[in-house]
């Protein structure tokens, strides 16, 4: 175990420092040219399903219970590719709209319809005089672009180890002007926190003040375990039609790392009378998404089973690669007292909080190295981290070699970062 720079003297932090700044050299004399910014799939993954592409042949094969994919119509999606997501998401298939290739936009532009249209029979949000969102932190960067973009207040909420802290949350939806909350329930992004059954249950029970109140559950990581034995979400909409709240979230996913995130399909889910009101607005909308590709999701996966299976050999590709990084998280910081770091059993993402006052410079210092990583300050509300500690770290994009290396030059800067912190007085 190593001695922490916090019980060295000011000599031995000296003596550190140079040490560190070597080992620094020595990283960006390797000339790397990495990005973990984001969580994207390697090539490996995506040749998982190239088989799907050609599964669709003969005029015939287009054909799905007598309706042409390769025609108008269907604004909510393929009966059939309706029917798959809600065997995944364990809803009715009336309440699922299929989509495109992204839940980021269905998610985008159920918030821009709650400021257009409203929920509920409500006055629309945009014609309110407040409107504010909660938002679980550290949480989704893409989630806090869409509040800001569309002028939406926004209040960070702990997380803790089970999910939000709903004692927070309880509280802020008293004020009327709270609308919604953001939530990445199953592998959290980018703690990897799975939500316990007693948040889920109390999300479920939640009595808003406002009763356009809506949860963006994103569920993007539902079938993105990384071991045999997978961590269960309980069902948030079942939770919330037994509690009389049939209509207090909206659920979404996608294909986007399962099959082509620039090619897969996204889908959403909610309240029978939320999804037929949303449907209606669609009718202006569009004439149909891409019923194509839509079938060809349900002929090569034929069930939410085949889905599971998919991704257990994305499992076996991804597993490594987290493994690796925390293996040098241990061996390079453990004992250390400057950094703390997530185990997650599934998603994209590894948590890292650094010494306080160190993220941007550590980031920075990656870059000069060659590692990008996620922006200093991403993982908060209006790119403000308070603590300027939190980094996101992504390890699935860089091959299984480039992110032991990776994660080395990361923790070089880390400890860099700290060291200079500690010795600036």
């Amino acid at each position: 175990m190593q001695h922490p720079y916090k019980e060295r003297s000011r000599e031995e932090l000296m003596c550190a420092l140079a040490e560190a700044r070597a080992e620094f050299e020595t990283k960006k004399a390797l000339g790397l040219k990495l990005n973990m910014s984001r969580g994207i799939p390697e090539r490996r993954q995506l040749d998982l399903s190239m088989e799907m592409l050609s599964c669709l042949e003969s005029p015939e094969d287009y054909i799905e219970a007598g309706v042409d994919t390769r025609n108008y119509g269907g604004v909510d999606g393929l009966a059939s590719a309706k029917k798959l997501f809600a065997e995944l998401l364990d809803v009715s298939p009336e309440q699922v709209i299929v989509g495109g290739n992204s839940s980021l936009n269905l998610m985008y532009d159920t918030v821009q319809r709650g400021m257009q249209f409203g929920f509920g029979g409500c006055l629309p949000w945009g014609k309110q005089s407040r409107v504010a969102f909660l938002c679980p932190v550290p949480g989704y960067d893409r989630h806090f672009t869409i509040c800001e973009k569309l002028g939406i207040e926004m209040r960070p909420i702990p997380m803790t180890p089970t999910g939000p802290d709903m004692d927070e949350v309880r509280r802020q939806v008293k004020d009327p002007a709270v609308k919604g909350i953001w939530c990445v329930p199953k592998y959290s992004n980018p703690e990897g926190v799975v939500y316990s059954d007693e948040t889920v249950r109390a999300f479920a029970t939640l009595q808003p003040a406002a009763a356009d109140f809506r949860i963006f559950w994103d569920n993007a990581y539902c079938v993105h375990g990384l071991y045999d034995e997978d961590d269960t979400l309980l069902n948030l909409q079942k939770e919330a039609e037994k509690a009389g709240n049939p209509n207090i979230a909206f659920t979404f996913a996608s294909t986007s790392k399962i099959t082509f995130p620039g090619a897969g399909v996204a889908c959403m889910a909610g309240g029978r009378e939320d999804i037929a009101y949303i449907v209606s607005l669609m009718q202006a909308q569009t004439i149909g998404p891409d019923k194509i590709n839509q079938l060809r999701h349900v002929r090569y996966f034929k069930n939410a089973d085949g889905i599971r299976a998919h991704m257990k050999k994305h499992a076996e590709i991804v597993r490594p690669k987290f493994e690796a990084v925390l293996e040098r998280l241990e061996r390079e910081l453990g004992g250390l007292g400057i950094a703390a770091w997530t185990k997650p059993r599934g998603g994209y993402f590894i948590s890292l909080d650094v010494l306080p006052g160190t993220a941007r410079r550590t980031i920075a210092l990656a870059a000069e190295a060659g590692v990008v990583l996620t922006p200093a300050g991403s993982t908060w509300p209006y790119k403000k981290d308070p603590n300027d500690s939190n980094i996101r770290i992504a390890p699935t994009f860089p091959t299984q070699e480039e992110i032991e290396k990776a994660a080395e030059t990361l923790c070089a800067c880390v400890k860099l970062a700290a060291l200079e912190k500690l010795t600036e007085n």
